[in-house]
């Protein structure tokens, strides 16, 4: 069994964060063990209002195997939020993958662990964005990128396609093709597959 610990904060862009669990936890049952991670155990709202239950707080555990990062217009970038950012850097030496969707990718990147990495994220938001990471090597066109143990995507549903790449990393090809027909989802498998980084006039 995998642990999954799933990183969320007022704000969070729901579907960051709830695309890549339907594929992350959608292995036989009990693979994967997800966690909703936050700084306080109160829930907490998403974008859209919508409250999820906290299961564990930061303080509890940083010990997980695989991590993921929602974005969101709020997400604690400027300034960082120091208590996120310290449990980022040891859930991330600790951990066998580290997954950042969208924004959540420019929050990882606060970090540190990113620097003089190749990195993506949302194309619509990239140029206000990317210079929070400013020694990271910023991907323009990319569906989602993989260096080393971190993977990260571009905006939104570039996460459900950067998590079965994982899926298929952890568990084999096969049963990451089978997870994508079982929730009827057209699965992107070329990471550098992107028409989102022409209309946002990056290339």
């Amino acid at each position: 069994m995998k642990t999954l610990a799933a990183l969320v904060f007022p704000g969070f862009q729901t579907l960051d964060l709830y695309g890549p669990l339907e594929m992350l936890g959608d292995h036989d049952p009990g693979s994967v063990d997800i966690k909703i991670v936050a700084e306080t155990a109160d829930p907490v709202a998403s974008y859209h209002g919508t409250r999820t239950t906290v299961d564990r707080t930061l303080q509890e555990s940083s010990a997980y195997d695989l991590i993921l990062i929602p974005g969101g217009d709020s997400a604690p970038l400027d300034p960082p939020s120091a208590a996120i950012n310290s449990w980022l850097i040891e859930a991330s030496e600790h951990a066998e993958y580290v997954m950042a969707v969208c924004t959540g990718t420019v929050l990882l990147a606060t970090t540190g662990l990113l620097d003089g990495r190749r990195a993506t994220t949302n194309k619509k938001d990239y140029v206000a964005t990317v210079h929070h990471g400013p020694n990271v090597q910023w991907v323009p066109k990319a569906r989602w990128v993989e260096d080393g143990k971190f993977f990260t995507s571009s905006g939104v549903t570039a996460g459900i396609d950067m998590s079965l790449a994982v899926m298929a990393k952890l568990f084999g090809q096969e049963a990451a093709e089978a997870i994508a027909v079982g929730t009827e989802y057209e699965w992107h498998q070329d990471p550098s597959w992107d028409p989102f980084a022409a209309r946002a006039g990056l290339v």
